[in-house]
């Protein structure tokens, strides 16, 4: 009878894999969060000065809005720039893709979906 070791890290290879995903997707994210900021940045550069009182009223309300929605998406992106940035920081001390719960290997499968995930599934539907 075969005596199947669970393994408890990933290997080099398969860190320098998911190295890549993530800074793959760390590069979109940036370009994203850019992107998120200068929407901040313009969005009162379109005057006004010449239109009718009512209707300044109406385009300061939906600038507003517009700055909230941009802003709140930067935050979010903000966020996910940071646990991707975390995710390669473990690859290089060797612990990504060990549960933080449990302390088991995240499966690959959930990795490769959310590379920036610290808990397995078992762990985050007990949450």
């Amino acid at each position: 009878m075969e005596n199947k070791v669970e393994k408890t890290r990933y290997s080099d290879e398969e860190l320098q894999e998911f190295k890549k995903l993530i800074l793959e997707k760390l590069e979109a994210a940036r370009s994203e969060f850019k992107y998120y900021q200068e929407q901040l940045m313009t969005a009162n550069a379109n005057g006004t000065d010449d239109t009718s009182n009512s209707y300044v009223t109406l385009e300061e309300g939906s600038v507003t809005m517009d700055k909230e929605h941009y802003s709140q998406l930067a935050s979010r992106q903000r966020k996910f720039i940071d646990h991707l940035e975390n995710a390669l920081i473990r690859i290089e001390n060797k612990t990504y893709g060990i549960c933080r719960e449990t302390g088991k290997l995240i499966p690959r499968e959930r990795l490769m979906a959310v590379p920036h995930a610290t808990l397995s599934m078992e762990a985050k539907l007990k949450q």
